[in-house]
């Protein structure tokens, strides 16, 4: 009875009041979808899903800065950690849930899609990444993250209209079931190992049979027998099944494919939430269960983090198409954020800096990701998937305004002053030179001249006059007529791009944290 109780008092429900009430809401919005009439052309229940993620996202600021400051706590027996870092995480998963429903609004009128169920998916989704980064139980880390899959599976291919986009939920399914059977096969390898140590050998002797999916209990194991294959093995195959999420080569296959079926406010989402959430998981767990195989981590990730960058960036290069270049950029970002994994590996007691650069890259790539996609889904073309450099030819003579969010967005990924982009790509470089990590260093380096190429060869296109049209071409109406009224996406688009500029020039209180 004790116990029961012990476990009960455990159970803080007040500590994930945000992600129960992004539930709730979720629900909610489903609900007035359903009993509301005409829903789907008037949108009132997308406004609802904005306005109410909106409101969370004020709170939850107010909550953690001013009212309820965050301290390192366990919580639910051991299976969430909450803290400093996951509260950003927090508000960082509710900014890109909100941007998505904003992008998503224009999306889903112009395609006649149904609004209810794409806002509740998207609230479902951004709850369980909100959960997934406070994990410290594999068992908690498992479900929240099937509990995120199952809503990108069905976000992916949501717009039935388009081929291409059930085509990429096919693929994105498929090897979203591969990514978790490796993540799984890991999990189990290390639960054999932690269930019954004295099994095991010799070394094992003295290690009670405690909960051998906790991670500080993974984390006492793994420190005092690093060289244990069986161990090695586990460990290696749950960064096998992130590197899946995250789009790290060699586990980088699907990304250009989904990206470039999937409805864009949903690229948007893989690109920006889902690659921050596996970062975010993996950051936990290489300084957490994982550091005592710290020796034998920091070459693998530089081995893949080198690969990643290198194909990421080449591939990239031979693209015209707009969200397939986008996806594999994507993954020479993922490259640069893997170094700065190491950086923080490698100061144990001192990471703190490259965790708060991780953190700075991750929020400044949201930013120009957004305003990127939220453009790009202004266009009104024949295929909303065919988003070709050509079709962004004299963009900035059609659209001045389009133009410059365009060219601020494209500026702060390729690293180009004075946005913020090459700030937080500054600091990077920073932390990797601290840290010793030359050979990386020097693969970002050449990485970021490499892109330039073709992110410099869509801004050419944006940039100057349309080329004469053929006569073939003459009847093809012009994407970017019509594109005056944007309301709500007209400000976003403003705001982001004004944050791009300010961070590039002055960073105020997050400076003080590098």
């Amino acid at each position: 009875m004790e116990a029961f109780q012990t476990f009960a008092q455990e159970n803080l429900w007040y500590e994930i009041w945000p992600e129960l009430v992004l539930a709730l809401g979720a629900l909610l919005v489903l609900a007035i979808n359903l009993f509301s009439k005409n829903d789907n052309k008037s949108g009132f229940s997308g406004n609802i899903a904005i306005i109410f993620q909106f409101g969370l996202l004020l709170f939850h600021l107010f909550d953690y800065l001013a009212w309820h400051h965050t301290f390192d706590r366990q919580t639910f027996s051991g299976m969430l950690r909450q803290g400093f870092q996951g509260d950003v995480m927090r508000t960082f998963f509710l900014l890109a849930s909100l941007l998505v429903s904003i992008l998503g609004q224009r999306y889903l009128k112009t395609n006649r899609l149904r609004v209810g169920e794409f806002h509740h998916l998207t609230m479902l989704a951004s709850a369980g990444l909100m959960l997934l980064c406070q994990s410290n139980h594999f068992l908690m880390l498992f479900v929240s993250l099937e509990t995120v899959a199952l809503c990108f599976y069905s976000l992916v291919a949501y717009n039935r209209n388009s081929a291409k986009s059930l085509e990429s939920g096919i693929k994105y399914l498929i090897f979203g079931a591969l990514s978790s059977s490796l993540l799984l096969f890991g999990i189990v390898l290390l639960y054999g190992v932690g269930c019954n140590p004295a099994a095991w050998g010799a070394e094992f002797i003295g290690y009670e049979s405690r909960d051998s999916l906790s991670f500080d209990y993974l984390a006492d194991l793994i420190r005092e027998n690093p060289d244990n294959l069986l161990l090695r093995t586990g460990v290696v195959l749950v960064i096998a099944g992130i590197a899946f999420k995250i789009g790290a080569a060699p586990f980088q296959i699907w990304v250009p494919d989904v990206y470039h079926g999937s409805p864009i406010p949903i690229t948007a989402f893989l690109a920006v939430s889902s690659k921050a959430a596996g970062f975010f998981v993996l950051l936990n767990l290489v300084n957490g269960p994982f550091h005592g195989m710290l020796e034998f981590l920091i070459p693998l990730l530089a081995f893949v983090a080198t690969f990643t960058i290198f194909f990421g960036n080449l591939a990239a290069c031979g693209q015209r198409n707009i969200k397939r270049m986008l996806g594999l950029s994507g993954v020479a970002h993922a490259g640069y954020l893997l170094v700065a994994i190491m950086a923080s590996m490698q100061f144990p007691g001192d990471s703190d800096r490259a965790v708060w650069v991780l953190f700075f890259y991750l929020f400044i790539y949201l930013i120009a990701s957004f305003s990127i996609f939220g453009v790009m889904g202004v266009a009104k073309l024949p295929d909303d998937n065919e988003h070709e450099f050509s079709s962004y030819e004299g963009l900035g003579k059609k659209n001045p305004f389009l133009a410059f969010v365009l060219i601020c967005g494209i500026g702060s990924l390729a690293g180009i002053p004075p946005f913020a982009g090459f700030i937080a790509k500054l600091l990077l470089i920073s932390v990797a030179f601290e840290a010793k990590l030359y050979f990386s260093l020097a693969a970002m380096i050449i990485g970021v001249v490499i892109s330039i190429y073709y992110y410099f060869g869509w801004a050419r296109e944006i940039a100057f006059d349309a080329r004469t049209k053929l006569d073939d071409e003459e009847n093809t109406p012009d994407p970017w007529s019509k594109t005056t009224q944007l309301g709500l996406l007209k400000i976003t688009l403003l705001i982001l791009t004004i944050t791009s500029l300010v961070f590039g020039i002055w960073q105020g209180p997050f400076g003080d944290s590098f």
